[in-house]
């Protein structure tokens, strides 16, 4: 490129800051949120796999037990019976401290004349901690160093902790220090204990949570395995280390996908915002272009020029757009983490990852979308004649041919994404990628349907605001260069705003009516809870008598909840004993409730929910197999029945039926139901007075707990609504330029407007009006085309990603907020056009340059 051209180009950025700043934000918000949420992600990936594998430590494969995990045998069959001695026996579990509000510790009892050739950090460390002292004084434990920093306890002070609700106390007997930053992370929140004190402490007696073993590769590694296999007894099995963690990060990976799909939303307005610069600067330079490809500068040296500029802007704003993402990313992560705790399993994130892929790929998008958005402005710049180029006319003339084509694209994107969405395919992927088709046509067809509904509006604009209502209307279409892009920019973000609301909204009320219907007993009482929504732990077996016992008290259902491998995966086993009235808190989808339940009650039928049963394509008739006490057992499915507490689904038998097969005898959480004209004030303060000494219970009334879980709701969409906070403001930014652009454009012609006589205050009413009229059409357009967004993400996106059925529920509410949004969006992004358009003196904006 010449160097003539490089000072034209160098010129006009420098003498146009501010559509510069609005570009290099539009990029950077972009790119933000698309890396802020994949750090978040990212990080607590890592957090879980770094502690998963640092526990896990040198172990190739381990041996997993079913729902009551695996008796203390099954080691001395391993070492003895099969000759195996690398074998080292594990007991875990959580348990909270007082020290350490909101941050379950992580229990991990070992066998310590095992752990050298699995876990070298409890061989010694940095701290020369002797792990023999966990066998030779009672009560003691190893805390890792910072963990016991944070607690304000060292070495030789006692640490108070919970389990289920029983106060505890442990010796700190010694601290454990890794060598590197990697193992430091992995330890953190890890309390060491002796295998025997953990089972003690855990209520595990005479049961391990796995055993690790350490088996060499190749033929006799398979040859050790086959070997183990034979002597291991039925419901145990050995299998990778590793397969259990990924199979725990897979239970996350549709909540991962459906946060990137809304963090690309904010990418894509920040296109919408890249293509309105870059058009607008070709725009206020046509008459210089248009000289210099009269003066026979090529095609090829304008084209290079604008997209160098876009590379350049693109470059910046994806610098920038990186840092601001690493800061958001700080704030996200504790929502991310939290959603997961609640939905999922226990992870905790001290820190934000920093994986070089997601900078690079947020450094691609950020630079390829820039490109992509610039690229038609370049081919503006360079298709016309160098003579048509330094007419305005030919621009609005070649726009206006354009909608029908950009109408027609449209309509096709939406019948491909419509067609997408239809195939037999539970892929996410496919799912999303029509849900883009879909938004992406909404956006090509809305200049159309602008054009025709500002057509409608002209006449009433003019009886309504005279001559000025009149050019405000006609200014909309006479400018479709301008404006289409920024309706289109509006109209995505309001219709993705309306669909999220609508689909929250749904969500939220289907869940409402389902804790209506299921939470049938009148108080809940449970152990304390450390971080997830899910009732766990272990209720001492006397209080579930004195419970039952409690005056005004009719019955009694218990529950215990219990997660396990399975074939399945990750697989969540409820065994229930119902009260008679409690049969009422399901809803089948398939079978019928009566013989559901007659042969739930007498049989070794269970009932499947839902989201399990989309899953593994379950349905009444089917069967499910489970690892019991006596080996695999097959349980016939007696009914689906509709959950919304997991996504991963769970499965429930009758308690008979899990006693026949486990050897468990522990219950979760017991609901109680109350005699007639019973008052649940007075048996939640005989609850608690007859568990006091006993165990911490967290009693509930029905009510107490629906408002729990509708919270737990809330939080669990936090993160969606400051998504889409985010991508408005994007979308926001992005009208204000289109619209600053269009008036500075129009300098002209309002200032001999102003030399005709117009006052600042018609100004003002000039591009308000016109501003008002763009934002009332966009918010038209949006509404129905939010509603539609919300059907597909309800009915199409919601049942591949999570296997729910839900209810459409349409506010009004949320629609008339969309059409005020949309509105007033408009309104506030033309201020300053309107102000500074006010300020312009005639003769300075009638001033050739």
């Amino acid at each position: 490129m010449s160097p003539l051209l490089l000072r034209s180009s160098r010129r006009f950025l420098t003498g146009h800051p501010g559509q510069i700043v609005l570009s290099v934000v539009g990029v950077a918000l972009g790119v933000a949120v698309v890396v802020s949420i994949d750090l978040a992600i990212q990080s607590s990936r890592v957090a879980f796999r770094v502690s998963t594998e640092t526990i896990a430590g040198r172990s190739t494969h381990q041996v997993l037990g079913g729902p009551g995990g695996i008796p203390d045998g099954v080691l001395t069959k391993i070492r003895l019976d099969a000759g195996y001695r690398l074998a080292a026996p594990v007991v875990e579990g959580y348990v909270s401290a007082p020290s350490l509000p909101g941050r379950p510790l992580r229990v991990l009892g070992i066998d310590p004349f095992s752990e050298l050739p699995f876990r070298p950090y409890l061989a010694g460390g940095r701290a020369g901690v002797d792990v023999s002292t966990l066998l030779t004084v009672q009560g003691t434990a190893l805390l890792a160093a910072e963990t016991a920093r944070e607690a304000s306890v060292a070495a030789g002070d006692t640490l108070r902790v919970q389990v289920s609700g029983r106060d505890r106390a442990a010796l700190v007997a010694g601290l454990l220090d890794a060598e590197d930053e990697l193992s430091r992370r992995g330890i953190q929140n890890l309390l060491v204990m002796d295998i025997s004190q953990a089972q003690a402490l855990l209520g595990q007696r005479g049961r391990l949570s796995r055993i690790d073993l350490r088996v060499p590769g190749g033929e006799p590694g398979d040859e050790i395995l086959e070997r183990i296999a034979r002597v291991l007894p039925a419901g145990t099995r050995p299998v990778e280390t590793g397969t259990r963690s990924e199979t725990l990060q897979d239970m996350i990976g549709a909540f991962d996908l459906n946060l990137t799909a809304l963090s690309l939303l904010a990418l894509i307005f920040g296109m919408f915002l890249i293509y309105n610069t870059m058009t607008f600067s070709v725009v206020q330079r046509r008459t210089l272009i248009g000289s210099l490809r009269a003066l026979g500068v090529t095609r090829r040296e304008v084209l290079r020029l604008v997209m160098g500029e876009a590379l350049g802007l693109g470059v910046v704003g994806t610098a920038v757009g990186l840092m601001v993402g690493v800061a958001l990313g700080r704030g996200l992560v504790g929502l991310v983490t939290r959603t997961i705790n609640d939905l999922y399993f226990v992870v905790s994130v001290e820190g934000l990852s920093l994986p070089p892929e997601a900078f690079l790929k947020g450094s691609l998008l950020g630079v390829v979308a820039t490109l992509l958005a610039a690229l038609p402005a370049a081919r503006e710049a360079t298709s016309a004649p160098a003579r048509a180029t330094l007419t305005r006319s030919v621009v609005e003339d070649r726009a206006r041919r354009a909608v029908p084509r950009a109408a027609a694209l449209g309509a096709g994107l939406q019948v491909l994404g419509g067609g997408l969405l239809a195939l037999p395919s539970r892929s996410l992927p496919l799912s999303f990628a029509a849900l883009f088709c879909i938004i992406l046509g909404m956006a090509l067809l809305a200049p159309l349907a602008t054009v025709v509904l500002v057509r409608i509006a002209g006449p009433v604009m003019s009886r309504v605001a005279g001559i000025v209502g009149t050019m405000a209307a006609r200014g909309v279409v006479t400018a479709l260069s301008r404006t289409a892009p920024a309706i289109a920019a509006l109209v995505v973000a309001v219709s993705v705003t309306v669909g999220l609301g609508v689909m929250i909204s749904s969500f939220r009320q289907t869940l409402s009516l389902w804790l209506d219907a299921t939470l049938q007993a009148d108080v809940y009482v449970s152990p304390p809870e450390l971080i997830s929504n899910r009732a766990e732990g272990r209720l001492e077996p006397t209080l579930v008598e004195r419970f039952a016992r409690q005056p005004g008290v009719a019955g009694v259902s218990t529950y215990r909840g219990t997660v396990f491998e399975a074939d399945y995966g990750v697989t969540r086993l409820v065994a229930l004993d119902l009260y008679p009235r409690g049969e009422a808190a399901f809803d089948f989808k398939e079978g019928r409730r009566e013989e559901a339940f007659r042969r739930f009650r007498s049989g070794e039928e269970v009932l499947v929910s839902e989201p399990f049963a989309y899953r593994h394509d379950l349905g009444v008739g089917s069967t499910v197999r489970l690892p019991s006490d006596g080996g695999e057992r097959e349980f016939p499915v007696a009914g689906v029945f509709y959950d919304y507490g997991s996504d991963r689904g769970v499965i429930m038998m009758s308690r008979t039926t899990y006693d026949r097969h486990w050897s468990d005898p522990a219950v979760t959480s017991v609901g109680l139901f109350l005699e007639q004209g019973g008052q649940s004030e007075a048996v939640i303060a005989g609850v608690r007075r007859s568990a006091e000494g006993i165990q911490d219970v967290v009693v509930r009334s029905n009510r107490a707990l629906r408002e729990a879980s509708l919270e737990v709701f809330e939080r669990t969409f936090a993160i969606t609504a400051v998504l889409r906070l985010l991508a408005f403001i994007v979308a926001f930014i992005g009208v204000l330029s289109a619209l600053m652009a269009l008036q500075l454009e129009r300098a002209r012609e309002l200032g001999v407007l102003r030399a005709n006589g117009m006052t600042p205050g018609q100004v003002w009413h000039l591009v308000a009006s016109q501003t008002g009229l763009m934002g009332l059409a966009a918010g038209m357009l949006a509404v129905p085309a939010g509603v539609a967004l919300a059907v597909v993400m309800i009915f199409v996106v919601n049942k591949r990603s999570f296997g729910w059925t839900l209810r459409l529920e349409v506010s009004p509410e949320i629609l008339v907020q969309a059409l005020a949004l949309a509105v007033a969006g408009a309104l506030l992004a033309g201020l300053v056009p309107a102000w500074r358009m006010s300020r312009t003196p005639p003769a300075l904006a009638l001033r050739e340059e």
